[in-house]
């Protein structure tokens, strides 16, 4: 008996069948714009068409959407860390100086803060299909711009661009495997959707550095332009479009313009500018003052544009989140985690290297080989722990992530003159061990209490939660450091147990915020699962 539906069941609503091409025999017909292919298809077509057919017939069909669209994640972020390497080196090329390229990192955060609302709602109205393959092609351009820049401006805003089609392809993946994904399984995926996002930019540093050590920096992003393509083509070959061969298509085109129109366009852009406002004031704050006429306005416009925001929530027809996930604790609670968790992960992330300089004499490449730790630990652990989470829940995961990731920070406050290496390896394996473990569970909750046509928004949400925490914790904690480094006298001194003294305050605070989203972790709620009963072994 056939397992096909009709064309009625391929509807938003139904996250089942958005992605399923076994519902859509006919789907794969269909080119990358929506064009009926005709009977003498080419050879891409029918490529497509055979491959398409072969993956969905495959119980294991979801895992072949999974590994596309991180094919795509993986070849837009893993020049992120070698590229920092690199600064150096393009700061001298372009005669300007590191602190003006370190732009090439806060551009992309505020372009993402900007346009992660607005793209996860369009993507809930046009389809995340479309929308992550918008950003693949953005990641194309950006990485062409970037490679072919001759002076610090083009440079920055081919970089800021590669914000945008961050948010595009970030937002769109997370609802693509929230939709393909059952309740029950998509904490596993998350945890490999958490793997390519920690490990990427380990392995791009590990294969990058060659790269640009013999062709130069401008060669890494020419190969990243290669696996950017090749990843297009893999996942417009693989996933089938959304829709299918119904007859009211140019109805459902329609509606989602009439939606498009209908979005709460102030509540969205009100958020957008909230949250690259706070960014900006974080970053700017340690460069001209806390107390600067500029850092207070960026400061009250946040202010601002939040109560814009909130009061369009509570009063718009439309709102970007409907008011009553914000009742729900398995939507707040795991957003506060992942402030709380970020701000205490790369705030520690940017302290250590300083810390092991300055604090303990120790040479950057020795630094390097140390650091590594945290990271590779975080991709290894993460899918483990989506498959553990199926077994002891996902709150369990969440507070036991958000304890280690506490411990960790505790641990770094107590370093003194005479800690070993050793001391500070355990404490880098439990950051990793924490984030990595509590990341996937915090992302499934949140997907299970969302309606389906929503996905786009939440995981903007939780991008966003993400971006503001890194943020926060990188400037709050290195500003706090420095503040005692000029207090106590010690900017002339190069490394020593008194500037190894300056950072035990900051790896407090640390602790504190993290022990804030471990108190929060306590309130998640797991997805309730159906017992597996035990098969009994038929004779042969």
């Amino acid at each position: 008996m056939s397992d096909q539906r009709p064309p009625a069941h391929l509807d938003r609503d139904d996250p089942d069948g958005l992605l399923n091409a076994r519902s859509d025999p006919a789907g794969a017909a269909f080119g990358t714009l929506g064009s009926e292919a005709g009977s003498d298809l080419n050879w891409f077509l029918l490529l497509r068409q055979r491959v398409q057919s072969r993956a969905a017939r495959s119980s294991r069909y979801q895992w072949w959407v999974l590994w596309a669209l991180l094919a795509g994640l993986f070849a837009l972020n893993f020049t992120f860390t070698v590229f920092i390497v690199a600064l150096p080196t393009v700061a001298t090329q372009f005669h300007t100086s590191v602190t003006v390229l370190t732009w090439t990192m806060i551009g992309p955060l505020l372009a993402y803060g900007l346009a992660a609302p607005i793209l996860g709602k369009t993507g809930d109205i046009f389809g995340h299909r479309r929308l992550y393959l918008f950003g693949l092609v953005g990641g194309m351009v950006s990485a062409i711009l970037t490679a072919l820049s001759h002076n610090v401006d083009m440079l920055l805003f081919a970089r800021a661009l590669d914000g945008v089609q961050g948010a595009a392809t970030g937002t769109a993946s997370g609802a693509l495997i929230n939709m393909v994904f059952s309740r029950e399984e998509r904490v596993k995926a998350m945890g490999w959707w958490s793997l390519v996002g920690a490990g990427g930019p380990v392995i791009g540093l590990s294969l990058g550095s060659p790269i640009v050590a013999a062709f130069g920096w401008r060669a890494l992003f020419w190969t990243q332009l290669i696996l950017i393509v090749v990843a297009f083509f893999v996942v417009v070959t693989l996933l089938p479009r959304r829709t299918g061969i119904d007859e009211d298509t140019k109805e459902k085109k329609a509606l989602a313009r009439a939606q498009f129109k209908q979005m709460d366009w102030i509540g969205s852009v009100s958020l957008s500018v909230s949250v690259a406002a706070l960014m900006l004031g974080l970053s700017l704050g340690p460069t001209i003052g806390w107390t600067a006429p500029g850092t207070i306005a960026l400061f009250v416009g946040t202010v601002g544009t939040t109560s814009i925001f909130v009061h369009r929530l509570l009063h718009s027809e439309n709102p970007l989140i409907p008011v009553r996930y914000f009742r729900n604790r398995n939507f707040v609670m795991p957003m506060v985690l992942r402030v709380s968790a970020n701000f205490a992960y790369f705030g520690g992330f940017f302290l250590f290297p300083l810390l092991m300089e300055k604090g303990y004499g120790y040479s950057i490449p020795r630094v390097g080989a140390l650091a590594i730790a945290r990271p590779l630990t975080f991709a290894i652990c993460s899918p483990i722990a989506g498959y553990v989470a199926v077994r002891v829940g996902e709150r369990v995961s969440a507070v036991a992530g958000a304890f280690f990731l506490t411990s960790s920070l505790a641990l770094f406050s107590l370093l003194h003159p005479s800690t070993g290496a050793w001391f500070v390896a355990i404490a880098l394996a439990l950051s990793g061990l924490g984030m990595g473990t509590a990341m996937p569970s915090t992302s499934s909750v949140m997907a299970n209490e969302m309606d389906p046509s929503e996905f786009g928004v939440m995981s903007a949400a939780q991008l966003l939660a993400m971006q503001v925490g890194e943020v926060a914790g990188i400037q709050v904690l290195e500003t706090v450091q420095q503040a005692l480094v000029r207090r106590r006298g010690l900017l002339h001194v190069k490394a020593g147990p008194a500037l190894l003294a300056t950072f035990h305050l900051p790896f407090v605070i640390g602790t504190c915020v993290a022990a804030f989203g471990l108190v929060a972790s306590t309130f998640i709620r797991s997805v309730p699962r159906p017992r597996r009963q035990r098969r009994t072994a038929r004779p042969r």
